[in-house]
């Protein structure tokens, strides 16, 4: 049976790969086969919209358009941006979590999201396009695949799906928070560690 990949190319509110900005610079970044356009896309995100919690900013977005936009974002975010610039080049993108220990979160734990996306070459990798700092540096090199986290402590774990669709407890979070202090206070955990199986 073939693989059902129409979830992971759908435009939605938070993916809008549609939008005539997004179409742009997705057309902008296309490089030849989708290998070449991913790695395009992922040095994009990675390199020229910032990491939130790496400059002094209050922006917020959400969406793939608004974080373009902005020109900033967290993890979450630039997942959205990047699985939007993928989709708009015909590469199905979905997203992975890893549940990590945080001091900020108002749980000890929180999600850190990054991106999966399905090459012809090599079938479905994990790419990160956090962002690199002086504690991080991801790069694009399938079929290796290069995280800005990994679990190490207990309590620690990737969750184990391969997402089309971001998290409804991602969304939540951004929903609840006031501004950027308390999205930070109140990052989203993985539910299932706190109330059991769903």
């Amino acid at each position: 049976m073939a693989e059902e990949l129409s979830p992971y190319l759908e435009n939605s509110v938070l993916i809008d790969w549609q939008t005539p900005s997004l179409r742009e610079v997705a057309r902008r970044l296309s490089a030849g086969t989708d290998t070449e356009t991913a790695a395009a896309c992922f040095a994009f995100v990675r390199d020229e919209i910032r990491h939130s919690s790496d400059i002094d900013t209050l922006a917020m977005p959400l969406a793939a358009s608004a974080v373009l936009a902005a020109r900033t974002g967290l993890c979450f975010a630039k997942s959205h941006l990047l699985a939007a610039l993928l989709r708009g080049n015909g590469i199905p993108a979905g997203f992975g979590y890893v549940r990590l220990a945080s001091r900020e979160s108002v749980s000890g734990f929180c999600l850190h999201g990054f991106n999966t996306v399905r090459l012809k070459e090599f079938g479905w990798i994990r790419v990160d396009a956090r962002g690199n700092n002086a504690r991080v540096n991801t790069i694009f090199a399938p079929p290796g695949e290069s995280l800005a986290y990994l679990p190490r402590r207990e309590g620690e774990y990737f969750l184990a799906e391969n997402f089309p669709r971001p998290l409804p407890v991602v969304v939540e979070a951004y929903a609840r928070a006031r501004d950027l202090e308390s999205l930070r206070a109140g990052l989203p955990d993985d539910r299932r560690a706190r109330f059991g199986p769903m």
